[in-house]
């Protein structure tokens, strides 16, 4: 497979990385003479060409695109002041002169100016802008599943946290806490980690909820459900949290005739065998379910609430013969009142955006928390969109009805798995634009009329080294608020102790 011969080399490749850092720090330091101008931009990687940044983001290290060069230099100065210098074989500048630099240009704009020197001769190149936005990020970090890129098999993988002003990552639980245990579905309440649930799949399964300090393991799969409790999303009051309750299934592409190479890009198909949703109090554990939103022709999933909590939004399927009928798998958004002070669903329910009339299948509604706009990707059909390449990212306006796809900040290739910073100027999702094979994070701002930034890859200390040495994707991220406080070693404890909690 193409994903464990990527794997193998970079777990060769790591086995150098000492090497590789000696000669970036002792290898090269030159300065630029005899300069050579060209009228091109500099092939960077990552490229941070034209992007703009929040306030307190790490600094934007970064490497020649082609490996083919002797040794870079770059000056970065702000239009209101200000200015850093790199050189070697990557720009990677400190980090406390990088954040001053950054916070003094706010609202304004940095220009750098890259050389490289190639087989003795120094060349300038054009010099390219990074924008520094006036809206705040307001956010502790991002926190993120991070996995091997396989289908059924993997070894360690788990929930991890960054720390998005500096290169910081910690895990927040992995499955080696519970052997053999896969950690999905993690969520906080509007990015306050005060209210967090994830779930577990495996031997030892179970749903945790956390709030403050309580920690909660509830019975993962109920009979009267159907199915085990995912794709969570909280109330804004804390009080109840959305979950979806799905019978999932997966299977693999193929060409019928052995003679002919497979033309369908995608891997893998997931799906569901059925599906609904439902809300749970989860102070008196009980679901609160309606018929609406539980039928027998159709799969309810993904529920989200809206800013104020009265409505609930989520995707909706004509059931279908699966696997047979998987390409006819297609999801409207659909929305029902909630009355958060009854704990009671509204008597009707709405369509707001019909993508099966476009031929299409909408998935992973996210609405702004300011409830101007849901973000939502569009595929051909099912609703895993990380593995369908076509996937593009869609913005909802909730005010007007209108929706458009995302221009300027979709791909090629499969862009998925978005969620909104608290004051809805900043989004971060996941895309595979890299290399086609690992999902990586990327973030983009928005304006007050809906127009998104250029997106900017999360920045890592060493981007090339990390890129050549990382074997996992990340998926489903979100913002934090500040770090998730999670005792992991005895949360493995209490999985492997299969004391449960049961619903009413």
């Amino acid at each position: 497979m193409k994903e464990d011969d990527s794997m193998r080399k970079k777990s060769e490749i790591w086995r150098f990385l000492p090497l590789v850092c000696l000669i970036i720090v002792f290898g090269c330091s030159e300065r630029p003479k005899d300069v050579r101008q060209s009228d091109q931009l500099p092939a960077i990687f990552p490229d941070y060409v034209g992007v703009t940044i929040p306030v307190g983001i790490a600094p934007l290290n970064f490497t020649m695109g082609s490996e083919d060069f002797d040794c870079m230099d770059v000056i970065v100065k702000g239009a209101k002041g200000g200015e850093l210098h790199a050189n070697g074989e990557e720009a990677c500048f400190d980090i406390d002169e990088w954040h001053e630099l950054v916070e003094q240009n706010k609202g304004s704009e940095l220009t750098v100016t890259v050389c490289q020197l190639k087989q003795g001769v120094w060349t300038q190149y054009k010099d390219f802008s990074i924008h520094v936005s006036p809206y705040a990020l307001d956010e502790w970090g991002v926190t993120y599943r991070r996995i091997a890129p396989g289908y059924e098999v993997y070894s360690h993988m788990g929930l991890y946290q960054r720390d998005l002003s500096s290169f910081d990552e910690d895990a927040i639980i992995v499955n080696t806490q519970a052997p053999g245990m896969c950690v999905n579905c993690h969520t906080s309440n509007r990015t306050n980690p005060d209210r967090f649930v994830f779930h577990v799949r495996g031997e030892h399964g179970a749903t945790m909820i956390q709030r403050d300090v309580n920690r909660e393991w509830l019975q993962a799969k109920n009979e009267l459900l159907g199915g085990s409790m995912v794709y969570p999303y909280w109330h804004p009051n804390g009080k109840y949290c959305a979950f979806s309750t799905n019978q999932t299934r997966q299977g693999f592409h193929i060409t019928l005739d052995p003679k002919q190479p497979a033309t369908n890009q995608n891997r893998i198909e997931v799906f569901d065998l059925s599906s609904d949703i439902f809300v749970y109090n989860v102070e008196t554990h009980e679901t609160l379910r309606d018929s609406l939103v539980m039928t027998p022709d159709w799969s309810e999933n993904v529920p989200v609430f809206s800013p104020d909590g009265r409505t609930l939004y989520y995707m909706t399927c004509l059931q279908k013969e699966y696997p047979m009928d998987f390409r006819e798998e297609k999801y409207n958004l659909c929305k029902i009142d909630f009355d958060p002070d009854k704990g009671r669903f509204g008597n009707k329910v709405d369509t707001l955006f019909n993508a099966v009339a476009r031929g299409k299948s909408l998935t992973w509604p996210r609405p702004s928390y300011d409830g101007k706009y849901l973000l939502f990707t569009l595929m051909d059909y099912g609703y895993f969109s990380i593995w369908h390449e076509e996937s593009e990212q869609w913005l909802l306006n909730l005010e007007t009805g209108e929706a458009r796809a995302i221009d300027e900040i979709n791909s090629p290739r499969a862009d998925s798995y978005h969620n909104w910073n608290v004051n809805s100027h900043w989004v971060v999702f996941t895309s595979r634009r890299g290399d086609g094979l690992y999902s990586r994070l990327y973030f983009a701002s928005v304006d007050d009329q809906g127009h998104f930034t250029k997106p900017f890859l999360l920045p890592q200390r060493h981007p090339r080294q990390y890129e050549e040495r990382s074997v996992y994707s990340f998926n489903t991220p979100d913002f934090t608020s500040r770090k998730v406080d999670f005792d992991a070693r005895q949360a493995g404890h209490e999985i492997l102790s299969d004391k449960r909690i049961e619903s009413k």
